[in-house]
């Protein structure tokens, strides 16, 4: 039967008719329209990333996104809001065929940009007479235009053609969480006079002014994408690919383009204002990037490729800012973690105190808002904690997730604390300090609670649907001994008994300026008890080094692992077990020459593809260097600070991945990408902005109104470095770093406030 013949067939089984938002639906599977097929679309492995605030786009490198899911095709692309994908399948071709790639580029971030030409066209069109250009941008939405020129000396005629299909897929689904139900893919209809309905798809574009695609969720909400075609409409539909008949004399261009809006109960989807063209959204974006840049701070040397990474850097901190509420924060990365979480944006936002403290300042400002306030195992809440992730997509409102914000972390809210006093400490912000001051003793009291039991702090998954490991090193076979064995029961790890230190230590001298003296003496007794216990029950005599973490019978977790190195700047460690850390770690089993490895590569578990059980990572290195730097070792610091730049210099527009793994470094190797890793990923690009931090090494102390700036040591790669725009607590100043016979001097070029500048050779 036809699809014509379905639709009229009056006998058929009746419609299941649903009227939302004064429109007329029905289910997809009792309106057939004729499937999509991929012809000769060719697999292309890698992809293009866009993004802008609360969208991202991954197409492959010609902007396509490949919608037939079999096993060669990659599940992550596809254009996503919300944690849900309104774009699964877009397919650009030519007579039937896939285009030829010339080049592609997403550079900018937020645009694309493909040419490509016709392949042979039998006995029709010679191979790459026909140029097709296709430029793509995200702003609010997802326009393209198209630009289609005949470089041949005959004229031609031709069929171009664009598919459009879209899941409605969960995030999660797509990283391959199974669900027992789903809802129902929707069809537009126009309802006629004889009780009949009509689905042809161009008769709808022509009645509505867009093509439509939809989808009513299992909580019944209607999920839609729908595009605008612009410049000149298609001649013909057959299904939801639209078709063009061109005939182009020799050397004419022709030009045409759409609009994919995301809908979600007829409310725009993106928090984003979608302008009307491409044009428009580019002028838009280029604005907003612009003043963005105003207002932070410039970081420029003398060495070219640095530059370069620096402002890929910029650019990507700018890119993976993300509304919340009324604050824009650094989701954590691209594809599986476009949201707001709380270690990661946390640590990407200490990692940019240098480059904008406004970042820090939302960061605790949206953080403090879904601070818990009640007991909830299933998301593992409790008053005080810190948030793990927020998630909006159909799976978490339908409550097959926790993640509505799901609070399984234990490190977020000492985390919380210290950025909280380290913001503080740039800015001399008082307001903000008073605003979140209850929120401060909110977290200081449930790090308090959990500490009763064992004095340490430590996690144990609660949630059926939640985390096994609740540190950063959170998937499930990383906390492991020397034997490669599984670590059992409650775990209590090395890193955030560190960082609850440093919050007791920091928030004890805050306490101080406010006048609450009985919580500052009590703060720093509890921290120097900690650090007495932790150096007394972490620390491992027979290998010199500090433990992974203490198991659930308050065994020691005897493996060779990166964690500890977190402490070296927290002070919690004793300086002679603070010193055997910072050497172990640079020994060849744990420095692979990029950088330094989760876990050794002696241990029986190591895997130098496994996510956290040998891969390198870059706040992991980050954090580990900064930690060096404040032991004064600063040659150490710098090489393995080398080794990431040195690794970031062969990434694709030189923009650091969420990991790489961890395979030794040869005179003639090169770092072996993590095939799923993010990119871009907040505390990654962050980690660019903390290297150059380390090598200027700036104290800020805004409440005495002091900047220090200590011993500032520049690499041998670079020899000049400045600092323009850099704001200390109401003071604005432009710095600049010279090397010369070994040494870095520092002079302020600028300054405008009455900051003291105090430089420590």
């Amino acid at each position: 039967m036809s699809d014509t013949d379905t639709r009229n067939d009056k006998t058929a089984t009746a419609l299941t008719i649903l009227e939302l938002n004064g429109r007329t639906f029905a289910p997809a599977e009792q309106v057939p329209i004729p499937e999509l097929q991929c012809r000769t679309t060719k697999r292309l492995q890698s992809t293009l990333t866009m993004k802008d605030d609360d969208l991202f786009l991954i197409t492959d490198p010609l902007g396509n996104i490949a919608g037939c899911l079999d096993d060669e095709s990659d599940k992550s692309l596809g254009l996503f809001c919300q944690d849900s994908r309104f774009l699964s399948h877009l397919d650009l071709q030519i007579e039937g065929l896939s285009p030829i790639l010339l080049s592609s580029t997403a550079g900018r971030g937020f645009a694309l940009s493909v040419l490509c030409a016709n392949p042979y066209v039998e006995g029709r069109i010679p191979a790459e007479t026909i140029g097709i250009q296709r430029d793509i941008v995200l702003q609010g939405g997802l326009f393209e235009d198209l630009k289609i020129t005949n470089y041949s000396t005959q004229a031609v005629s031709f069929e171009l053609s664009l598919s459009f299909d879209a899941d409605f897929a969960d995030l999660f689904q797509i990283r391959g969480y199974l669900r027992q139900q789903i809802g129902t893919l929707m069809r537009q209809v126009i309802p006629q006079e004889d009780n009949a309905l009509d689905c042809d798809i161009k008769s709808l574009v022509e009645e509505t002014g867009e093509l439509t695609l939809a989808y009513q969720g299992l909580d019944q909400v209607l999920m839609e994408s729908r595009i605008q075609f612009y410049h000149r409409q298609p001649d013909e539909f057959r299904g939801y690919t639209a078709i063009w008949r061109l005939e182009l004399n020799s050397h004419e261009t022709h030009k045409f383009g759409y609009r994919l809006q995301p809908f979600v109960d007829n409310r725009p989807a993106s928090v984003v204002n979608a302008p009307t063209t491409l044009k428009q959204a580019i002028a838009a974006e280029a604005m907003e990037e612009r003043d963005w840049r105003e207002g932070v701070t410039r970081i420029r040397t003398d060495n070219r490729v640095l530059n370069q990474i620096i402002e890929r850097a910029e650019q990507d901190i700018y890119l993976l800012g993300q509304t919340f509420g009324k604050g824009k924060i650094l989701c954590a990365g691209i594809p599986w973690f476009s949201t707001l979480f709380g270690r990661d944006s946390l640590i990407a936002a200490t990692q940019t105190l240098i480059l904008d403290p406004g970042i820090a300042r939302q960061t605790l400002i949206t953080l403090a808002e879904y601070q818990g306030k009640v007991e909830d195992e299933w998301r593992e809440e409790e008053p005080g904690k810190i948030l793990h992730e927020l998630r909006l997509g159909e799976m978490a409102r339908c409550g097959e997730l926790p993640h509505t914000p799901y609070y399984g972390t234990v490190d977020a809210t000492p985390l919380w604390l210290m950025l909280y006093a380290d913001y503080y400490a740039w800015t001399y912000d008082q307001e903000l300090l008073d605003q979140l001051w209850d929120n401060a003793l909110a977290a200081m009291d449930w790090i308090d609670r959990r500490c009763q039991q064992t004095g340490y702090i430590s996690y144990e998954c609660k949630s059926k649907g939640g985390l096994r490991n609740q540190g950063w090193k959170d998937s499930g076979d990383c906390i492991v001994d020397a034997k490669g064995k599984l670590a059992e029961g409650a775990i209590t790890l090395a890193e955030v008994q560190g960082y609850v230190y440093a919050a007791k230590m920091r928030l004890s001298q805050l306490a101080r300026s406010k006048k609450r003296f009985d919580l500052a003496e009590r703060w720093h007794e509890e921290a120097q008890d900690l650090k007495t216990r932790f150096n007394r029950d972490f620390w491992l005599p027979y290998r010199g080094y500090c433990a992974l973490a203490l198991d659930g019978e308050g065994k020691p977790v005897d493996s060779i692992t990166s964690n500890p190195g977190h402490c070296l700047g927290l002070d919690i460690l004793s300086k002679d077990k603070a010193h055997n850390v910072a050497e172990r770690l640079q020994e060849p089993d744990m420095f692979s020459g990029w950088g330094i490895r989760t876990l050794s590569s002696f241990s029986p578990a190591y895997n130098p593809m496994g996510y956290h059980l040998g891969s390198v990572w870059h706040h992991d290195n980050g954090m580990i260097i900064a930690g060096l730097r404040s032991l004064g070792l600063v040659d150490q610091a710098l090489e393995v600070a080398q080794g990431i730049i040195d690794m970031t210099i062969q990434q694709p527009y030189y923009r650091p991945p969420e990991l790489f793994c961890g395979y030794e470094r040869t005179p003639d190797s090169t770092p072996v990408r993590y095939p799923v890793a993010c990119s871009p990923q907040a505390w990654a690009t962050g980690t660019i902005f903390q290297l150059l931090q380390v090598m200027v090494n700036l104290i800020p102390d805004t409440p005495r109104n002091c900047l220090r700036i200590v011993h500032p040591t520049l690499p041998e790669s670079v020899q000049y470095l400045s600092l323009q725009n850099l704001k200390i607590g109401q003071t604005v100043l432009d710095l600049e770093f010279e090397r010369s016979s070994g040494a870095t001097a520092c002079r302020v070029v600028r300054k405008r406030g009455n900051l003291r500048v105090v430089i420590e050779a």
